[in-house]
């Protein structure tokens, strides 16, 4: 009898079992905390302190299942921006300027696939590595999945294209907000130093991350039932067999998506607006929408909410998942793992030291998901144990970057890539099976990077 992977969901369930036992096994405790010249809130690597007695708290079965909606609670941010985008973007469909787009695009670069599988990776690296935009891609992965299928590709490679493309620049990101100017304001490095190096790392990771991409596509269009989703179905809108035409309201319809988003990097630049702004501006846009579309006013909200119901799943999946980090606080272990993975690395040497904080990096994102609330935990103790190795705060910094960065794309306490998979209708499980040999090669050629940062110095 064939062994059955169960739904994400049940998947999310056991991790969130798994956390609550961990709180029970592992000694609990916590560093001190401290605010740094900015006004953040940051660890303070000297004050670690163990809880014992009546300091160590008990979480209850009946807690686990409380988290959840705590989970919900924490994660409202995006799941409500999620609700909000799909019916968006279920009135830009409307319109038909979506398939009309992709339609003009399959014409022009239908016979280049690799391409347009290239420049999409890259866009998506783009905007990572530079205002580190992540949340921001859910509205394009219908848009990525409908051209891909229009290419003869599956919604695996669609995912794959952005994913891999958002963790290629996220880990290597040369200004990333969230990330690199964070980590290096903790590590009172100058920002944006160390830009060259990571620049110059984009060509071989994104080259690494096109080539795995590419093979899986070729593979699964010549022969569709090798596609790891094969056999799942989709409940998501198809892309058109005959593409509308590109009229002068449905360009206009295209132009406002890219005002839209224009607008969203100059806020987020100069005014600090995040996903509530983002919102509330794709609800303006798909007021606009719906008057250009002639959907009237009943049909706009109609096609809204009709968008918004399709990814329910997807809402409560990323509900789910950050439960995961809800328990792991609430049973004061996170510092717990962090201080006993930092204390293991005092005795090594600077390669290996350089190695082995990248590759700690990679097991916290596991607990700690957010890009800058890793910072905020990892860098104050990895920066001052740099010095102590003989290692640069900037190749620190660097290993933090690989650590968040790639992972990004394979843990399941990402609200983000759950939401993505989510909408694509592709369960965790046969995701693994695609993204696994590119995380094992990334991990390769990083742990080669950070030796080559440590043998020239990068400072």
């Amino acid at each position: 009898m064939r062994f059955k992977v169960p739904h994400t969901l049940v998947l999310l369930f056991f991790m969130i079992l798994a956390a609550w036992l961990a709180t029970m096994a592992l000694p609990q405790g916590a560093y001190s905390m401290i605010e740094d010249a900015h006004g953040h809130s940051v660890v303070d690597p000297r004050e670690y302190q163990t809880f014992e007695g009546e300091a160590r708290r008990s979480i209850s079965l009946w807690s686990v299942f409380t988290s959840i909606p705590v989970g919900f609670e924490k994660a409202q941010d995006i799941i409500f921006f999620v609700f909000i985008v799909g019916g968006a973007f279920a009135v830009l469909r409307a319109t038909g300027a979506a398939d009309a787009l992709i339609g003009w695009l399959l014409r022009r670069f239908g016979r280049q696939p690799a391409w347009l599988v290239f420049g999409g990776m890259f866009v998506f690296a783009a905007g990572s590595s530079t205002i580190g935009m992540a949340e921001e891609y859910l509205p394009f992965v219908p848009l990525v999945i409908a051209l891909c299928a229009g290419l003869g590709f599956d919604r695996v490679t669609a995912v794959g294209v952005l994913c891999v493309g958002y963790g290629v620049g996220y880990g290597v990101a040369a200004t990333n907000p969230f990330t690199v100017i964070i980590a290096q304001n903790i590590a009172h490095l100058e920002n944006y130093s160390g830009w060259w190096y990571r620049v110059a790392l984009l060509v071989p990771f994104l080259g690494l991350g096109f080539l795995h991409v590419w093979r899986y596509a070729k593979r699964t269009r010549l022969d569709p039932s090798r596609s790891l989703v094969a056999d799942v179905p989709w409940s998501g809108t198809p892309a058109s067999k005959e593409a509308p035409p590109l009229t002068p309201v449905r360009i206009v319809a295209l132009l406002l998506v890219v005002v839209l988003i224009a607008l969203q990097i100059w806020g987020m630049k100069t005014h600090d607006w995040y996903l509530a702004e983002m919102g509330a501006m794709f609800i303006i846009l798909s007021v606009v929408l719906g008057f250009l579309g002639r959907l009237g006013v009943d049909g706009t909200a109609k096609t809204f909410c009709e968008g918004a119901a399709e990814l329910t799943g997807t809402a409560l999946l990323i509900g789910f998942a950050r439960t995961i980090q809800v328990i792991l606080d609430e049973g004061q272990v996170t510092h717990t793992i962090v201080h006993g993975i930092a204390s293991s690395l005092e005795s090594t040497g600077p390669y290996v030291s350089a190695v082995a904080m990248f590759l700690v990096q990679c097991v916290m994102n596991l607990f700690i998901p957010s890009g800058s609330g890793q910072a905020y935990v990892t860098m104050p103790i990895m920066a001052p144990l740099a010095d102590a190795v003989g290692v640069s705060k900037q190749v620190a910094v660097l290993a933090y970057q690989f650590g968040d960065g790639f992972m990004n794309i394979i843990v399941p306490t990402n609200a983000v890539l759950v939401g993505i998979l989510g909408v694509a209708g592709i369960p965790f499980d046969r995701w693994l099976r695609f993204v696994v040999p590119f995380i094992l090669q990334v991990i390769v050629l990083g742990s080669i990077a950070l030796t080559v940062a440590v043998a020239i110095g990068l400072s």
